[in-house]
């Protein structure tokens, strides 16, 4: 029997899943343990009860300053900015994406420009947002937008690409205009990759989002976890991190979720 076609069972994939995250676990706490007992007051890897003392510390008490829930503030204002620049990214790589991959001329002209675009890094472009639209969220937004939207238009553009011909000729043949070819044929079709390259852009627009939070910020998940780096809280630092992670994979479960239930058919094509 080869490796390659030998499956695991349900529960011996379940087991394999939750694996390297138990030795994750494991190797932390006797890290931590082995730290903590040369010197009780260290701070790089405190125990699990400091991480539960400080999420509670942070979500569950109000701050004393300001009266605030931080991690539920702080929240709050990380996601308005994430789901902002995700949000007009998608309408962008939609109208651009789309009509890039159905018009020549179009493609002709924006090809070379977007190519060329999705290659400058945005963090560079960081201190000149803040100098030309200053400190506020719209620098925050842009920066998002400019870190994905490239990448995305061309991903759909790709896509739209790779429709067969055959279906645009029919829908011509059937009298179709190309407002309508776009709205029945081409926009169906890419809807369903245009979720994915959402899921495939979360990832890089968390880093563009604490990347400009760290630099200029007073609330948000990236000012917190730069704000306490200075303490060396590292009780603060890690729970936020675990839980910008669990953010991310909710929304990416979520996203998926959605693709499967409005087009089914999509995931049929994936499993192909």
């Amino acid at each position: 029997m080869r490796w390659i076609n030998t499956k695991p069972t349900r529960g011996a994939q379940l087991a394999l899943m939750l694996l390297p995250f138990v030795l994750l676990i494991a190797a932390y706490a006797a890290g931590s343990a082995a730290r903590l007992a040369g010197n009780a007051n260290d701070k790089l890897l405190p125990n699990f009860v400091g991480f539960a003392d400080a999420i509670n510390r942070l979500a569950f008490l109000p701050d004393v300053r300001t009266g605030d829930y931080l991690l539920w503030s702080d929240t709050a204002a990380s996601l308005m900015r994430l789901f902002a620049g995700l949000g007009i990214s998608t309408v962008t790589a939609l109208l651009v994406g789309m009509a890039i991959g159905m018009l020549p001329y179009l493609r002709a002209l924006l090809t070379p420009f977007v190519a060329v675009i999705s290659m400058v890094p945005p963090l560079a472009l960081l201190p000149i947002l803040f100098i030309v639209m200053g400190l506020g969220e719209a620098s925050k937004i842009a920066l998002i937008v400019i870190g994905v939207a490239p990448t995305m238009i061309r991903d759909l553009a790709l896509k739209a690409l790779e429709l067969p011909r055959e279906q645009i000729v029919k829908a011509e043949t059937l009298g179709g205009s190309s407002w309508q070819i776009a709205l029945r044929v081409v926009l169906p079709q890419i809807l369903p990759r245009l979720i994915t390259c959402v899921r495939l852009q979360l990832g890089p627009a968390w880093l563009f989002l604490i990347a400009a939070e760290a630099i200029s910020s007073d609330s948000g998940l990236g000012y917190r976890i730069f704000l306490v780096r200075r303490y060396l809280s590292m009780d603060v630092i890690f729970p936020y991190v675990a839980w910008i992670t669990l953010l991310a994979v909710l929304t990416n479960f979520i996203l998926d979720q959605i693709r499967i239930a409005v087009f089914p058919w999509s995931q049929l094509e994936k499993q192909g």
